[in-house]
């Protein structure tokens, strides 16, 4: 009761291809094959699509002269 056998799993088969067609589900195929391809060559890819070359952006660590600028480090208390 557990397990399905064989004659379950074709049954199945016969009844997803006469709802949806052997078109439909090659095209499909197709269309999930192409994905998980496209979905390993980005990962694949994508610690290498770094350029070297180029350097990381810098953050600006300038302050501003804002007079609603707060120096958390300057106050101390008194």
């Amino acid at each position: 009761m557990g397990s399905f056998s064989i004659w379950h799993w074709l049954i199945v088969l016969l009844v997803v291809v006469l709802i949806f067609g052997t078109k439909k589900l090659t095209n499909i195929g197709k269309d999930l094959g192409g994905a998980v391809k496209g979905f390993k060559d980005g990962v694949k890819d994508g610690g290498a699509s770094a350029d070297p070359a180029v350097p990381p952006v810098q953050v600006n660590t300038t302050r501003a002269n804002d007079a609603n600028t707060v120096d958390v480090e300057a106050k101390t208390k008194s």
